[in-house]
């Protein structure tokens, strides 16, 4: 395993305060969202453009009464995009903005690269490494479900490349538990994918059983429905490091992993934010999650 446990030291949270949100104002008159697009329950789109015309809707994508950035997604009946089969409320990062002339997908101005790729590819992309940061509270996760795997189980933030994603950020929480669990899954290029537990021991790391739910009680350590809570992603080269922080700003858990055998240094990569559902066996249509943002940023060099 490439993984290098950390031991936590009090920090001031990159993710940052709730600062002035208003809670009458659209999410981009709150957040700087001119460089993501958004994916609706329904597989639909809405670009760069139309999501910064101050664009909501209801009961999916809004700003809640205390100003926050709300993504809600009711899984059973939701659509899907052409290459997955989980619905979600999700940002997808657009480094081109407005500038439709760029083509979503490549090495280009619309998306990063890794510090170990070639000069030609970083001169040819909006970016070279990068960091995620977010503030958020997760309100509520599903509790109705074919698969202990799945029920409870969202992810809140994703590295994407072409075809893989070099990170996956869960948050886990099971019918009957307190607190709920954060892993992340790395998938290397070809390879087989492998899980971090974060906080709680919520799933199998490695193996034919990997990402599967271990029967783990409701981790000590967790957090809970509508707790603020922050994460940092950063990509330094081959390092990749997850940060996460509680709401007094003080790291509660870190790891980093080493990325040189994932086959990644001539791929491009783009951030994803929000709420990606990780249960498709939802058996209520009165089943949902939801995910509250209070700050949400972004940097590349």
């Amino acid at each position: 395993m490439n993984w290098i446990k950390i031991t936590p030291v009090d920090v001031d949270s990159g993710g940052g305060g709730t600062g002035s949100l208003d809670p009458n104002k659209a999410p981009s008159e709150n957040f700087d969202l001119s460089t993501w697009k958004i994916t609706l329950s329904s597989g639909s789109e809405k670009s760069v453009s139309e999501l910064n015309n101050g664009y909501e809707l209801s009961n999916q994508f809004y700003t809640g009464s205390d100003g926050g950035m709300v993504f809600k997604n009711y899984p059973l009946g939701s659509g899907t995009t052409t290459n997955s089969t989980y619905s979600r409320v999700e940002f997808r990062e657009m480094l081109r903005g407005t500038n439709t002339s760029i083509s979503t997908s490549g090495i280009n101005g619309n998306n990063w690269v890794f510090s170990s790729s070639n000069s030609t590819n970083e001169n040819k992309a909006g970016g070279v490494d990068g960091i995620l940061e977010g503030t958020l509270k997760v309100n509520r996760v599903t509790t109705t479900s074919g698969s202990t795997s799945q029920v409870g189980r969202i992810i809140i933030g994703q590295i994407h490349a072409s075809g893989d994603e070099p990170l996956r950020l869960y948050y886990h929480k099971q019918p009957g538990h307190s607190k709920g669990a954060i892993y992340f899954a790395h998938e290397p290029n070809g390879g087989d994918e492998v899980f971090e537990n974060m906080i709680g021991n919520y799933v199998t790391e490695t193996g034919d059983s990997a990402g599967d739910y271990t029967g783990a009680g409701s981790p000590s350590n967790g957090i809970a429905l509508n707790e603020t809570f922050s994460y940092k992603v950063q990509v330094n080269g081959n390092t990749l490091s997850v940060t996460l922080y509680n709401s007094g700003g003080s790291t509660i858990a870190s790891t980093t992993y080493n990325m040189s055998n994932s086959n990644f240094a001539n791929d491009w990569m783009y951030f994803k934010a929000g709420l990606y559902s990780g249960n498709k066996t939802v058996s209520s249509s009165s089943d949902y999650e939801q995910v509250t943002f209070y700050s949400l940023s972004k940097s590349h060099n």
